[in-house]
This record gives structure tokens, sequence and C-alpha cells, in this order.
């Protein structure tokens, strides 16, 4: 049995019998959500795929909410004040060779994915938008790094750049 398969196994039917009983205890909803993001992520692991072609997939809340450039179509278009991660997330992306965008949701991330056909995305999001992008982009292999919501969702959220950097380097080594 291919670890492939596992992981379809998994986000097809795991997620779906866990967001019922989320839908139940909603308290639990987002747990469930990272559960499975922590799953994936150990069985793309698992499956070891190595590419160069990779995208780096972000959330457009982590852009500051005081900034009046607007990023999701152009994100090259930062001025690089250093107000959010922005500007960091650019230049790891540009060290790595690696196409960078920014979505304001899963219509735009799916399109995005789907115009850049890359190989392998490490995706930058809050659980349940990762959650559910990581089934819907499955055969994908997507390692997942969960924002951080200082400021509560979808506002000025920040993300662990040694996680991001980490989750490029495995999927990019010795490819």
């Amino acid at each position: 049995m291919s670890r492939r398969w596992i992981r379809g196994l998994a986000l097809r039917f795991l997620y779906p019998m866990l967001m019922v009983i989320g839908s139940f205890r909603k308290d639990k909803k987002e747990q469930l959500q990272g559960f499975i993001i922590n799953l994936n992520n150990r069985l793309v692991r698992a499956e070891n795929p190595k590419t160069k072609k990779i995208l780096l997939l972000l959330p457009h809340c982590i852009q500051i909410d005081e900034c009046t450039i607007r990023l999701t179509h152009n994100i090259y278009n930062c001025e690089g004040c250093g107000k959010c991660e922005i500007k960091d997330l650019i230049q790891i992306a540009d060290e790595n060779k690696l196409n960078l965008s920014v979505a304001t949701g899963g219509t735009l991330a799916r399109r995005i994915v789907k115009d850049l056909m890359p190989e392998a995305i490490v995706a930058v999001a809050c659980e349940t938008d990762l959650s559910s992008g990581i089934v819907d982009i499955y055969p994908l292999p997507v390692l997942g790094v969960p924002n951080e919501r200082p400021f509560g969702p979808c506002l000025n959220t920040q993300v662990d750049l040694e996680k991001v950097k980490e989750a490029i380097r495995f999927l990019s080594r010795d490819a």
C-alpha cells in the first residue's frame, strides 16, 4: 500500500468524519483540524517528495492591516517596511527560487495552484483554511504551517519563519 494512498484515505475519509464531530463540538474543531494538518505533514514527510518546483502560499491576513498596498495581485509590490513578515517571506522565496503568492481564500488559492502547477506546496494559513486546502489539493504534497493569531483571526497574523524554512528545506533537499 503506497504512502500517498494512506494520505488520501486520511484526507478523504478521516477529515470529513472529524469535521462532522467538530460540528457538534465547536470547541474541539480547531484542534481536530490541527490533528489533520499534523497527520498530513507526517504522511507527506514519509512519502519523501523532492522537488525544486515549490509554491509558498500565504494568507492575505499576514500583511499588516495598516499597509496601504494590497499584495494579493503581486506580493512583490511590498515596500519592505518590516512591520509584517512579508519582506522576510519574499527573501526566503527568492533565496530558494520559489513561486510566492498570497491568497484571500480557498477559491483564489486553488486558482493559483492550477495556474502555477507546483510539484509541492508550503502553505501558511489558519487551521480551517489549511486543513480544507490540503484536502482540496490532494494528491499534491502540501506541508502546512499554521499561522499565529495574536490579534485574533484574519488580522495581522504571523508565522514562525523557521518552520517555513524547514518545510522548504525538506521538500527541496537533493532535488
